[in-house]
């Protein structure tokens, strides 16, 4: 049975493992929380060493069909949108790689004309000689679609839930595939039946009430991890930044998960879950990711730019609009236009940077941690 139909008597009738983590996500005192965070570092040293894995996103397209309200790429925002061209997306990954990324994450919006068939196997094909792992985060896939983009070289997939909450799912999601709740709940399960060795979770936090959220995620990844065992799973706990159409974004105190929340949130997944990598991107101020790295952070983006081209302006000659999804030519252009970012990030230094920050914090920044050559049957010489 799919999560879809066993998330309710899951939240209903919590499992032993949940009641521990939603005690561990209840208001507590200092005291508490410090021996909380302590354990937690403890944990993480004990099953990662001192290790953080480094990851850039390359935004490929910001084109959408989805009307999504707290979202930069929502179809109906009047924004400067484009998709890049193979070619360009090889000149932003051959950027990247003269960083030091060796992880990178593909991200586009989900328009089946702009992001079809075909396309991003082409840029999985172009990339794979250089960059040894590559994921993606895109819009939502049959099996048989997903055993392809394996095929081509992808290992990891991101889906975030966005919100379990389901009423403020159908709430925030007004046209658009992504409309369907269900469909997305199970994608990880799909994902995995397609043959993805690494499988991302998360929810947006500050759409709805965070211990919800957070109780929900915990459920769907006890589940992963009985259903999916197979494939290593992550969790990300992203908060909402000002973004395209809302840049005056400012957080609703009742659903707002506070920094020092986010401090307990990171310590009671690593407790309960001591062997899942938690992820921490650049949504983040500086200050805060340094002091979150080593308390059960394993994954963290650095540099990170979202919007397609945003590294080397690849794509900039194809700025336009959409209406109701479909492509509207610009009547001026002054040539300094940009396409248009997905929300704003928070820490603006450069991968060299956080990698110093790391090493400062006596972590180990990890560019890369696979290569082909370790499935290769091939005897050695």
């Amino acid at each position: 049975m799919p999560f879809s139909t066993e998330i309710e008597d899951a939240l209903a009738h919590p499992s032993p493992l949940l009641r521990r983590f939603s005690a561990l996500i209840e208001p507590t005192d200092d005291v508490r929380l410090r021996e909380m965070t302590r354990r937690s570092a403890t944990l993480t040293r004990h099953h990662f060493g001192r290790t953080m894995r480094l990851f850039a996103p390359l935004y490929v397209s910001n084109e959408c069909v989805n009307n999504c309200t707290y979202c930069g790429f929502s179809r109906d925002n009047p924004i400067l949108r484009t998709t890049l061209t193979v070619p360009q997306v090889v000149t932003e990954a051959r950027h990247l790689h003269g960083l030091g990324f060796r992880n990178i994450l593909l991200v586009a919006g989900e328009h089946p004309k702009f992001v079809s068939d075909g396309y991003l196997q082409e840029c999985l094909d172009a990339l794979r000689p250089f960059v040894p792992t590559l994921a993606l985060e895109v819009g939502p896939m049959e099996d048989p679609q997903y055993a392809e983009i394996v095929s081509h070289g992808a290992e990891g997939l991101v889906v975030y839930q966005e919100t379990y909450h389901e009423p403020t799912y159908r709430q925030l999601h007004t046209a658009g595939p992504k409309k369907d709740y269900r469909w997305r709940l199970d994608c990880p399960e799909r994902a995995y039946r397609g043959g993805f060795r690494r499988i991302g979770l998360g929810a947006l936090f500050g759409l709805a009430d965070w211990r919800v959220e957070a109780m929900s995620l915990a459920a769907h990844l006890e589940y992963l991890l009985k259903h999916c065992w197979k494939a290593q799973f992550t969790v990300a706990f992203p908060r909402m930044r000002p973004y395209a159409g809302n840049y005056q974004y400012s957080p609703d105190p009742d659903l707002f998960l506070s920094d020092r929340a986010l401090v307990q949130l990171v310590s009671a997944f690593r407790l309960v879950f001591p062997q899942v990598g938690i992820v921490l991107s650049t949504r983040e101020p500086a200050n805060l990711r340094d002091a979150l790295a080593p308390l059960g952070i394993t994954h963290m983006s650095a540099g990170a730019r979202t919007e397609p081209g945003g590294y080397t302006g690849a794509g900039h000659d194809d700025l336009h609009l959409t209406v109701r999804g479909r492509r509207v030519e610009m009547s001026t252009k002054t040539g300094c236009e940009r396409a248009t970012e997905q929300f704003q990030i928070h820490d603006q230094r450069s991968p060299s940077e956080v990698a110093t920050a790391l090493r400062a914090l006596s972590l180990d920044p990890v560019w890369k941690d696979w290569d082909d050559a370790i499935l290769d049957p091939s005897p050695l010489p």
